[in-house]
């Protein structure tokens, strides 16, 4: 396993990380969930993502549990903050109130006493950024959090937060969490640059296009394996945009350079979002132990400019 740096910053995370989104709390069981963390784990993997709205905290719970073994100090753990936790009129969002409230809740179905980074999920546009910006930094300064992000921020939101901290001194952001992999690639445009100049690393979720650039999903009904994810009503919202023939066709074209190189076309995916210097991992969910033991092997994948040339011609024909 390979290490960066986050941002500006001296964390250093393991190139492939593992997500809680859509599986533990959820479609796998707590005990499958643990035996693949551990799997990550003993693999090199020391970066583990999971938020409070994941299954209303259980993902929390079940993350939290299976890391309860091991050393605190060597591992980073992720969680975030924003979305409906409650009924209450102030049980989402990013007030100081809801803030400080999920933050204790958080550390308590964790486990821990601190987090390594605090996301804010999404951005708040009812909150003044300062008023976020401030409890986050009350948060740091208690050691409940040792580092701020955000996740599915535009960039003008974020260039807005940073003006915001340095003109009151407060701790800067120093990672974002943005979809991205091959079918989806907005934060090229504006968000990688951003975070080049400011010290922002990128922390990408779905660089497999929910499980697409797997190469498992043919043309067609019959081409969704049963226990897929296309099979299931909680995320087939997420991936039925990318099951469409073009997709299809293109993964098709992947599966040929991959065999080339000598990897699977999801070993190539993630190499190919790995490949961009300001991410500093791929974040990936893995419902069998097994399905992270073929996905670590994308650090092992180096890809050529020629490659990524080729890569990109596939990607763009009759786009």
């Amino acid at each position: 396993m390979n290490y960066r740096k986050l941002g500006r910053t001296g964390l250093k995370v393991s190139e492939i990380s593992l997500g809680s989104w859509l599986t533990y709390g959820n479609s796998v069981d707590d005990g499958t969930a643990a035996k693949t963390i551990a799997q990550a784990y003993e693999l090199g993997i020391n970066f583990f993502d999971t938020a409070n709205v994941y299954m209303r905290g259980k993902a929390e719970e079940v993350v939290g549990e299976a890391l309860r073994g091991y050393n605190r100090e060597s591992y980073v753990i992720a969680t975030k903050v924003f979305g409906e936790m409650g009924s209450g009129p102030n049980d989402r969002g990013l007030s100081r109130k809801h803030i400080l409230e999920q933050a204790n809740a958080s550390l308590k179905r964790l486990g821990l006493d601190y987090v390594d980074i605090y996301y804010c999920h999404r951005f708040d546009p009812e909150t003044p950024v300062d008023e976020t910006l401030r409890t986050l930094e009350d948060l740091v300064r208690s050691g409940k959090v040792l580092y701020v992000g955000v996740s599915e921020w535009t960039a003008a939101q974020m260039q807005e937060a940073l003006q915001v901290a340095d003109k009151y001194l407060l701790d800067r952001i120093v990672v974002n969490q943005p979809q991205y992999h091959m079918f989806h690639r907005k934060i090229e445009q504006e968000i990688i640059p951003l975070g080049e100049r400011n010290g922002i690393s990128q922390v990408v979720f779905s660089p497999l296009a929910q499980g697409v650039l797997t190469g498992k999903y043919s043309r067609g009904e019959a081409g969704k394996p049963q226990g897929s994810r296309a099979l299931d009503a909680s995320s087939n919202m997420y991936i039925s945009g990318y099951l469409t023939d073009w997709h299809l066709s293109r993964v098709d074209e992947l599966k040929g350079l991959a065999e080339e190189l000598g990897c699977s076309v999801a070993q190539l995916a993630i190499a190919w979002v790995l490949r961009q210097p300001n991410v500093a991992s791929a974040l990936v969910g893995a419902s069998r132990p097994e399905q992270i033991v073929e996905n670590i092997k994308a650090s092992e994948v180096k890809l050529t400019d020629d490659l990524v040339q080729r890569i990109e011609t596939i990607l763009t024909v009759d786009a």
